[in-house]
């Protein structure tokens, strides 16, 4: 019996040394099976891609209400926010896309130089915990941003009228042009003196060519630090 002793605790000590090996040993060589398993993929044979449409049929008909009910506004669908939402770069963007990066706005609407204005974020009558989550976060960082949310129920979208009233002052405050129609006249119009059209002209160009509010370029986050990273908890 007190031979047996020593015997089951080495025993017990060589198992626990053989468990403590093979765990050091997944650790060492996991991310690089896995990146070689990844490697050995193909990008078309092992992800057979198929066409789909951008949009469903209520988003559709949300944005041909746009259209018709906001003329002069650029009305944009399905952008990621990564491509007009600008952050600091002193954190891993890495990170920042896991949260929120890869998010995409259902419809935008923007004044004539592609700055954006609002968003239009379509929701169904009924959400999973997890799609709420992801809606609310980006309704957070749109807003922290500056940029105006407008919810829309995909089952009861407003008339062009409320529209013009849901986004008109806002809007108007951020781009400086009524979406509200103006009241044709049977007058005949003036002609505008050559000097203004090129005063407007010129207007414009410099319009144009403001470039407070670029675009975020696709390959913006390519030279950045996208090391994988464990997404923390919170906001």
């Amino acid at each position: 019996m007190a031979l047996s002793e020593p015997i089951a605790v080495s025993a017990l000590c060589a198992a626990l040394l053989l468990l403590s090996l093979w765990i050091w040993r997944r650790r060492q060589h996991g991310p690089r099976s896995q990146g070689k398993r990844r490697d050995a993929l193909d990008t078309v044979a092992d992800w057979q891609p198929e066409a789909a449409r951008v949009l469903t049929i209520s988003e559709r008909r949300a944005y041909d209400l746009l259209r018709t009910s906001l003329p002069g506004f650029l009305v944009l669908a399905q952008v990621p926010l990564s491509r007009f939402v600008r952050v600091p770069t002193r954190h891993s963007h890495a990170e920042w896309m896991q949260r929120v990066g890869g998010l995409s706005a259902d419809l935008l609407v923007c004044n004539a130089g592609s700055r954006v204005l609002a968003v239009i974020d379509i929701r169904p009558p009924e959400q999973t915990e997890r799609s709420r989550r992801r809606h609310e976060r980006m309704g957070r960082v749109l807003k922290a941003a500056g940029i105006a949310v407008q919810v829309w129920d995909e089952g009861h979208l407003p008339t062009a009228a409320e529209v013009r009233t849901l986004l008109g002052g806002e809007l108007e405050r951020s781009s400086g042009v009524s979406p509200q129609p103006k009241p044709v006249s049977s007058r005949p119009m003036p002609l505008i003196p050559v000097a203004e059209i090129e005063e407007l002209l010129m207007h414009g160009d410099q319009a144009a060519q403001d470039n407070s509010y670029e675009p975020v370029p696709s390959a913006f986050f390519d030279d950045l630090d996208m090391a994988p990273q464990a997404v923390r908890t919170g906001t």
